[in-house]
């Protein structure tokens, strides 16, 4: 529209001067005849006046116009350097929401994957717990039905706890060894034999027998005590004796039994006393799940529902 105005402008400046000059000749000429009267000499002057007013008006009307041109034009140039602006600063918001969705999209998975595993733990855990349940539950019987073997006079010298889901059985010493020996008396068959059933009941339980002393030095110079140095040698013979008994007279299978010994290094009284040292002269018997049973359990790994 602008340069549209400022031609036009142009052209009618050109066309005006040019009709000064022609009337500025005719003037002249006029002048020049003296054959022109002087009405029509004046209306001639008249004219150039009127043409150079109208000249100078469109002259000032052109420099008008191709200044607000200029500035029409710069403001164009600076709206177009804002808009090269927006369009980087679009792309780089388009760029940023595109990381951010596929960030989100990333999160959505891994959040996703987080669910699983703990759903998938949680269906472990509940299996644990069952299993956990269904262990203390076949420990519970066994005890029971140990227990209710048991004579009253047997009970006395016989405790049988379940901690942690195992089974200890613990048996003075005296129901068990001749004196100062580590050889098994006759006292000792009855009530071995009702712990062999059980233990034969539960055929998917191993059993390790443990030996333990007070902390009263062993009497080396006495002939049961042969060859005996301590009372690790002591605990660890008394141990592998009913191991052999259980073995040998009721045909426990040896690779479910365990023989070890603790010394004097397990008590649960003090020594300090007579009825201390005699708690702590025992032999336990502990029935367990087995270990490779137990670690397949723990390496299981959870399956969907």
């Amino acid at each position: 529209m602008l340069n549209y105005s400022v031609a036009e402008l142009r052209v009618n400046t050109i066309m005006t001067g040019k009709k000064i000059f022609a009337l500025t000749l005719l003037a002249g000429t006029i002048m020049a005849s003296s054959c022109v009267s002087k009405k029509d000499l004046e209306s001639c002057q008249a004219d150039l006046r009127n043409c150079q007013t109208e000249n100078k008006s469109l002259t000032s009307d052109y420099m008008n116009v191709k200044e607000q041109l200029a500035a029409a034009q710069a403001r164009v140039s600076r709206l177009t350097e804002q808009l090269a602006q927006q369009k980087q600063a679009y792309a780089a918001l388009q760029g940023s929401l595109d990381k951010s969705l596929a960030n989100t999209s990333a999160n959505n998975i891994n959040i996703s994957k987080l669910v699983d595993q703990i759903n998938e733990s949680n269906q472990y855990i509940r299996h644990l717990v069952e299993v956990k349940s269904k262990s203390d539950s076949l420990n519970m019987v066994l005890t029971n039905n140990l227990t209710r073997s048991l004579s009253k006079e047997e009970l006395k010298e016989v405790d049988v706890q379940v901690l942690k889901g195992v089974v200890y059985i613990s048996l003075a010493d005296n129901m068990l060894y001749k004196s100062g020996s580590y050889e098994i008396n006759e006292r000792a068959e009855e009530t071995l034999s009702k712990i062999a059933k059980i233990i034969m009941d539960y055929k998917d339980y191993d059993v390790l027998i443990e030996g333990n002393t007070d902390n009263v030095p062993i009497n080396t110079t006495a002939a049961s005590m042969k060859n005996i140095r301590n009372n690790w040698d002591l605990s660890a013979l008394r141990a592998s004796s009913v191991v052999q008994y259980l073995q040998d007279h009721f045909g426990v299978a040896p690779k479910r039994l365990t023989a070890g010994g603790r010394g004097e290094y397990n008590p649960i009284a003090s020594n300090d006393t007579e009825l201390g040292r005699q708690r702590n002269r025992r032999t336990q018997i502990i029935i367990t799940p087995k270990l490779d049973q137990f670690m397949d359990l723990i390496d299981k790994a959870p399956e969907g529902e």
